[in-house]
């Protein structure tokens, strides 16, 4: 009878529990969720310009050199599914941006082994560079407070975030948002 109590308790914590969660991420006006692509100007891309993280060889680069481009920034990982399905629209979205002072950059939140066996596999056409766990600290710099993976950013030329998108995102989408921050041409 004790056990029968008990196990109608648990579940119950966990229903209330699970309650919670859809409410404060899903039905809640003010979930972090819904106002992720909202307002920007409390991040700060500093330290992404100031890090410098090996690429898939090994070859420490310094971020920096991507200052004054757009940059399409993926945060992503070899364990992540959803990562691996888009990396072919990055590329895809790299080799059709790239002379508009457009940078595709890949982060991965993985060791470099992984990445170097990964890539080997399934090539890309954009620069990706290699930061384990410093780069999901990057990425919560960037707005990924749920610090979940894919999480892509968007910086325009003057290095302010103009957009981030949390989850998988489709090559429609990525071009909507690139276009949005790429200068018009009269």
């Amino acid at each position: 009878m004790l056990k029968k109590i008990i196990s109608s308790l648990g579940y119950l914590a966990m229903m209330l529990s699970l309650g919670f969660v859809i409410y404060y991420y899903v039905l809640n006006p003010n979930s972090p969720l819904k106002n992720i692509n909202s307002d920007f100007s409390g991040l700060s891309t500093k330290p992404l310009f100031a890090a410098k993280f090996p690429n898939e060889n090994g070859v420490i680069q310094d971020l920096n050199q991507y200052k004054g481009k757009i940059i399409v920034l993926n945060f992503w990982a070899t364990w992540c599914p959803p990562c691996r399905d888009e990396m072919p629209e990055f590329s895809k979205l790299h080799q059709q941006y790239q002379h508009q002072n457009v940078v595709v950059l890949g982060a991965a939140a993985d060791e470099l082994a992984a990445v170097r066996h990964y890539l080997a596999a399934s090539p890309v056409s954009y620069p990706i560079i290699v930061g384990d766990m410093d780069a999901m600290s990057l990425s919560s710099h960037l707005g990924n407070v749920q610090g979940a993976l894919p999480f892509t950013v968007f910086i325009n030329t003057d290095g302010i975030v103009a957009h981030v998108h949390l989850g998988r995102i489709s090559y429609a989408q990525l071009e909507k948002e690139l276009n949005r921050i790429l200068p018009s041409k009269n």
